[in-house]
């Protein structure tokens, strides 16, 4: 049974310049040619292929000029907003205390064991 984990950073680095490698050649581009298409400079284009590190945005602009640009989006898809998960959000949301109840606050409080004010029943 194959395990599905992530790659090191390192080696996620060395597929992707050794993909991003293959691709331009598909392409037939040289690696000049490349980093003029995506306006970087081509020791960045020769840094990326060879598994090092380069800038997000130097990466971006390769993979663009490759074509590769839309595909970026599907890196961190969307969060879509299910009905249910609204419902439980909206469940959990602050609400307002009500306010006063009409023909509250007419008597003053009583705690039910005093003597009858003179003129009232004790019945309550």
């Amino acid at each position: 049974m194959a395990q599905n984990r992530a790659p090191q950073p390192a080696a996620a680095i060395a597929e992707l310049g050794h993909r991003l490698a293959a691709l331009r050649l598909a392409r037939n581009l040289t690696q000049a040619a490349l980093a003029e298409a995506a306006g970087v400079s081509l020791a960045t284009v020769k840094r990326l292929e060879a598994g090092r590190s380069t800038q997000l945005t130097n990466l971006i602009r390769i993979l663009d000029a490759l074509g590769l640009g839309e595909g970026l989006a599907d890196l961190a898809p969307a969060v879509e907003d299910r009905p249910l998960d609204r419902l439980q959000r909206e469940g959990r949301r602050r609400r307002r205390a009500s306010g006063p109840r009409a023909g509250s606050g007419d008597e003053p409080w009583r705690w039910g064991d005093e003597e009858p004010a003179d003129g009232e029943s004790s019945e309550g």
